[in-house]
């Protein structure tokens, strides 16, 4: 079983991401969210294991363009689930599962050494 990166195509944390592993001969499959969608069985797996808070990505200018009133609803994981499912570019990234059954957020160099090697 080779890893899977999630994210969008543009983003600047995936590039990196992808790179990092190119260059490590880390064999792996992208999944765009733009293109395939968020898939459900594993948004609620990440959710369960990460915590909703984690993949929410407050920072993003998804995140920033949100009205005052979608954001305050954001309390709790059901809203940030439908959130995610309705913006998946809100979704923190990459969202990377590792061949070793490990689940990580963002791109970390030690991160991607520990599990991808």
């Amino acid at each position: 079983m080779s890893a899977v990166v999630y994210g969008i195509v543009h983003c600047d944390t995936v590039k990196k991401a992808r790179a990092w592993l190119d260059v490590h001969a880390v064999p792996y499959r992208f999944h765009d969210f733009r293109q395939e969608g968020v898939p459900l069985a594993e948004l609620d797996d990440w959710i369960g294991r990460l915590g909703w808070q984690l993949l929410v990505n407050r920072q993003g200018t998804t995140w920033r363009k949100l009205d005052e009133a979608t954001r305050a609803r954001v309390v709790d994981a059901v809203q940030a689930r439908a959130l995610m499912r309705a913006q998946p570019s809100v979704i923190k990234r990459p969202v990377v599962h590792w061949s070793d059954g490990a689940v990580t957020v963002g791109f970390d160099e030690k991160a991607f050494a520990a599990h991808g090697a």
